[in-house]
């Protein structure tokens, strides 16, 4: 496999379409009862990188993965927390690519002055949490039973990633 990572354009909608939409139809990970179709996910796209990176990673003349970022929350004293997710094509999991967009992710975010990143999971996912625990992700609480999806009740587990070396009491 060859690949390559860089920041997502509208024309790769199709491709990142293509690998959550299973997600939404067949799993409790997405939150989504629907899956967005191709001009919303160009939409959705667009309006995070006016503020935030998205990522995709090619493999074999496709989209094999993404990662993006998004506000934490809309309040201004939040600006410098951000949201992480990251998604890979069944093709390709298992190969390091969710850790290579999430370095180059946070990367970025660090860059642009992000102190840190909250990774939030549909539990159980033992291996996201595993990816994410190895990424440097530190569990900070578990919501139980708040997302009903599929017929079932799932806990959504919340990980804090710190991009910027705290001090003075600084958290």
């Amino acid at each position: 496999m060859h690949d390559s990572l860089r920041i997502a354009t509208p024309d790769d909608a199709p491709g990142i379409t293509e690998i959550y939409a299973p997600i939404v139809r067949e799993t409790h990970l997405s939150a989504e009862f629907e899956a967005p179709g191709v001009e919303e996910m160009r939409r959705r796209i667009e309006s995070t990188l006016e503020t935030h990176p998205w990522l995709v990673a090619q493999a074999d003349g496709r989209i094999a993965g993404y990662a993006y970022a998004t506000a934490f929350r809309s309040r201004p004293a939040y600006q410098w927390c951000a949201e992480v997710s990251v998604y890979i094509h069944e093709d390709y999991r298992r190969k390091g690519l969710a850790k290579k967009l999430y370095t180059d992710l946070l990367s970025r975010l660090r860059t642009n002055g992000f102190r840190h990143t909250i990774a939030v999971i549909a539990l159980p996912n033992p291996p996201s949490v595993a990816m994410h625990e190895q990424m440097g992700f530190k569990p900070v609480g578990v919501f139980p039973g708040i997302c009903h999806k599929l017929g079932r009740w799932y806990d959504i587990g919340w990980w804090r990633y710190s991009l910027a070396d705290l001090r003075n009491g600084e958290s």
